[in-house]
């Protein structure tokens, strides 16, 4: 299974959920390095974890 990054969206206030390009030479952590804000924490999670129902996207929320 693959991985995604997950992080709150200070914009939104939701939860931004990063899916890596097929065959990318970015490992989890320099890809989040890029695409997470500085000072936002984030989590790497196995895909299983993300909800596939997207009816309520906008109420997920990020917890530690």
């Amino acid at each position: 299974m693959g991985q995604r990054i997950i992080y709150p969206d200070p914009k939104t206030g939701g939860v931004a959920v990063v899916i890596p390009a097929p065959n990318s030479p970015l490992t989890m952590n320099q890809l989040a390095e890029r695409v997470v804000p500085s000072n936002t924490p984030f989590k790497i999670i196995d895909e299983s974890e993300v909800p596939s129902d997207r009816t309520f996207r906008d109420a997920w929320e990020y917890s530690e």
